[in-house]
């Protein structure tokens, strides 16, 4: 299998590491490219026309520039170690936008991780990595939670 770029998909939470460095050695094993990216959720609904409340917009941008800069973090550290690397923060459905991603950067391979959160949370909630896996046209790496795997 020849992988030529790769899409590594991070929420920041405590998967995120594992899921960059499951990314780092696929891209240094197989010297491609890695696009990181973290999905933000859609804009909060509101009634009407009108935007939302001021103090809601102003943390949803402050909260986009926090994760602007983690992912150029990612991005940097990456660089350093000699992998070509891009990142992006982009917002909509989490699912939709991997996949959408993925195919705009021809990924031979998704990284994604996994909270393990069980069968009943999946089923009320869903799964993103079960959603990405179930709808992918290339293969994807799903990364679990290590802080899980350790408690079992």
């Amino acid at each position: 299998m020849k992988v030529k770029s790769i899409l590594a998909a991070v929420d920041f939470s405590d998967v995120t590491d594992a899921v960059v460095d499951a990314a780092e050695s696929l891209a240094l094993t197989f010297a491609a490219p890695v696009t990181f990216m973290h999905v933000e959720a859609p804009d909060p609904a509101f009634v009407g026309y009108e935007p939302g409340p001021q103090h809601v917009r102003d943390n949803v941008a402050k909260e986009v520039i926090e994760d602007h800069k983690r992912i150029g973090g990612v991005r940097e550290r990456l660089r350093g170690d000699g992998v070509e690397c891009h990142s992006l923060v982009v917002q909509g459905p989490i699912i939709d936008k991997i996949l959408e991603e993925a195919g705009r950067v021809n990924a031979d391979m998704i990284v994604i991780g996994s909270h393990g959160h069980g069968m009943l949370y999946d089923l009320v909630l869903g799964s993103v990595s079960e959603g990405v896996t179930r709808k992918a046209t290339c293969p994807v790496l799903v990364v679990p939670d290590p802080s899980r795997s350790a408690a079992a």
